[in-house]
């Protein structure tokens, strides 16, 4: 196994670090999208991603994938399942934030690669090591006492990790069939319709901000496609350059900020029992990172004596 070289590892060390740090800013970017509420955004959202993801794909005139997803039915409907799926993570994710509960969105986002491993057996009928079947019981532990703590299940968290989850189950059944760009224009292309109902509803209600609260709201809005195609772009480039053991370590980035943020910059409330539950969901992580760094190890050993 031959490393990658150094200037094209430190390139994708960056990438993974921007694409992080990008997601786990969005929940000061959603936030100043006041006043429009977490349907607005989402819709817009959907809608000028499309649009930059049409705009990307034309200038490459790469336009032959669409006959072949519509010639695929299976290819097309895991297509329209991850569509769905996001959908429902991009709408919990930034109602979360619009209501002041962008801790609990942080645990989602904590509580995701311990699902993603359940999800692994549950699904793949994958085989666990011994510290990741240790971190998935100290997950299901934290669960159950912030369940506790808290008088009720954590279901925004719960939701969201799931969600996530699945939607990274569905993209590696999808595997190489398309490309990141070509997924992301065929999810949204799913959703616009319904984006675009939402938008004319609102607009015969009067419930939308796109005009009339000044050109940097409208700007805003229009932008938040760039804002989920640049990430999408960043990490992309890193999964090529560097270990996806060393992705799933700087991943740790996201939740990390959006807690910051809640905490800090939102003034969110963090009671002893609900840090003490995030402290038991950090054990689980650092089982399952040791579990991967050991792992990438074992495997590169065995990669150098074979070619040795």
């Amino acid at each position: 196994m031959t490393p990658p070289p150094a200037d094209d590892s430190q390139r994708g060390v960056a990438s993974a670090f921007l694409a992080y740090g990008l997601w786990g800013l969005f929940p000061i970017y959603f936030a100043a999208l006041a006043p429009a509420n977490a349907v607005e955004i989402l819709a817009h959202r959907i809608i000028w991603t499309l649009l930059i993801c049409a705009v990307v794909l034309a200038w490459w005139r790469d336009g032959a994938w669409i006959r072949g997803v519509l010639r695929r039915p299976r290819l097309a409907a895991r297509v329209a399942i991850a569509a769905l799926v996001i959908a429902l993570n991009w709408g919990v994710y930034v109602w979360s934030v619009r209501v002041g509960r962008t801790t609990d969105a942080a645990l989602g986002y904590f509580l995701n690669p311990l699902v993603t491993v359940a999800l692994g057996v549950l699904v793949l009928r994958e085989r666990l090591r011994r510290l990741q079947w240790v971190a998935v019981g100290i997950g299901v532990i934290a669960a159950l006492y912030l369940t506790v703590a808290a008088g009720g299940v954590p279901w925004i968290a719960l939701v969201l990790a799931a969600s996530f989850a699945t939607y990274g189950l569905i993209k590696k059944q999808v595997g190489t069939a398309l490309s990141p760009w070509q997924s992301l224009a065929g999810e949204t292309a799913v959703l616009t319709p319904l984006a675009l109902a939402a938008i004319a509803v609102m607009s015969v209600r009067g419930e939308t901000t796109f005009t009339g609260h000044g050109a940097l709201h409208t700007t805003l809005l229009v932008a938040a496609g760039i804002v989920t195609a640049i990430p999408l772009l960043l990490f992309a480039a890193a999964a090529q350059r560097i270990p996806l053991v060393l992705i799933g370590l700087i991943q740790f980035i996201t939740p990390i900020m959006q807690l910051l943020v809640g905490v800090l910059l939102q003034h969110e409330q963090m009671t002893s029992a609900r840090w003490a539950g995030f402290g038991i969901v950090w054990l689980a992580l650092i089982a399952l990172s040791l579990d991967s760094v050991l792992a990438f190890r074992r495997r590169r050993a065995v990669a150098a004596g074979v070619s040795g």
